[in-house]
């Protein structure tokens, strides 16, 4: 008896296998929703819309972009976590939504357990920039500014909790400098108080700072990433500058409900990873500072991982109040 019951569960796993496979196979069949957890026009939105559209002339099914905004990203997730386990909602998140599930308890869901990875699509740097008055040439320069004046150096973000702001709380942490973080609604609006010289610091996207950099209104010192930018090979990068160890990457991914089957998310993950690394889009990215990734499910949920334990350290480490 007991034979027979395993001989009936095998098979029944064996069946299952097989519908997952065919539906693989005609997948997809109906309009496919992409969640973009930010407002029309941030980076994850623009990120969104170029790679569905690259999706939609693939399959001739639309990918539709859908802005669900609000809680620091954190409901377009919820929704998607919340999803049927189709395939047919997907979401894009991005390196802030790692800090999230680092230092928010509150959350609703658990970004390893209730959602699955696809792919990660992009990898984006930040530049790190001063206000001509800050007497730094160089990130050594300004640790030797920040030391000799402690407190007195304002950085400002896109907002708490967000990765502006922890990309300054882990340069503080990594120097052993005092920074004064001063939040704003948008990375835009810490720009703008950067050039009236309300803040000394900043961090934010090379396609944001480049004209300001050649005008001379904003002084870029280096870049967050592990490695140079091709986008800027002049700059170095933080680490190699004088912060060993230290990297920040604003990154941007694909991600879906838990239990869609295997199969189907990783036709998508194939099928994102040719968009984001076709000539057209690849060029799109490279000339904001972006680098395509079009990684496979395992390697980023890995990532993911690897990014929340980094965030929750350095929660830890440098003792930080958030909530």
């Amino acid at each position: 008896m007991k034979q027979q019951i395993n001989q009936f569960f095998i098979l029944f796993v064996l069946l299952i296998g097989l519908c997952h496979a065919a539906l693989a196979q005609t997948y997809p069949t109906k309009p496919i929703r992409f969640i973009a957890p930010f407002v029309p026009g941030a980076g994850t939105d623009i990120t969104a819309r170029t790679i569905a559209m690259k999706l939609t002339d693939r399959w001739g099914q639309q990918v539709i972009v859908d802005n669900r905004p609000g809680a620091a990203g954190a409901i377009g997730v919820e929704l998607t976590a919340q999803a049927t386990p189709d395939g047919y909602t997907v979401c894009l998140i991005s390196a802030s939504h790692s800090v999230n599930a680092a230092t928010n308890p509150k959350l609703s869901y658990d970004l390893t357990k209730d959602l699955q990875a696809v792919s990660q699509a992009t990898s984006l740097f930040y530049v790190l920039y001063v206000n001509p008055s800050v007497p730094a040439k160089s990130v050594q320069e300004l640790i030797a500014y920040a030391k000799a004046n402690p407190g007195k150096l304002n950085y400002g973000s896109s907002g708490t909790g967000g990765l502006q702001h922890f990309a300054g709380e882990l340069l503080a942490h990594l120097a052993d400098v005092k920074l004064v973080h001063i939040p704003y609604k948008g990375g835009a609006a810490a720009i703008t108080d950067a050039l009236a010289g309300n803040i000394q610091v900043g961090f934010s996207t090379l396609l944001s700072t480049r004209v300001h950099m050649k005008t001379g209104r904003l002084r870029v010192l280096a870049v967050t990433t592990r490695k140079r930018a091709a986008a800027a090979p002049e700059l170095p990068t933080v680490a190699e500058a004088g912060v060993p160890g230290y990297e920040v990457d604003q990154w941007y991914g694909i991600v879906t409900a838990a239990k869609v089957p295997r199969t189907i998310v990783d036709k998508l993950s194939a099928a994102i990873a040719e968009a984001v690394n076709s000539p057209e889009i690849r060029q799109r990215f490279t000339s904001d500072g972006s680098t395509p990734v079009g990684s496979k499910p395992d390697e980023f949920s890995a990532h993911i991982k690897a990014e929340i334990a980094k965030w929750r350290k350095l929660v830890k480490e440098a003792r930080l109040q958030l909530h």
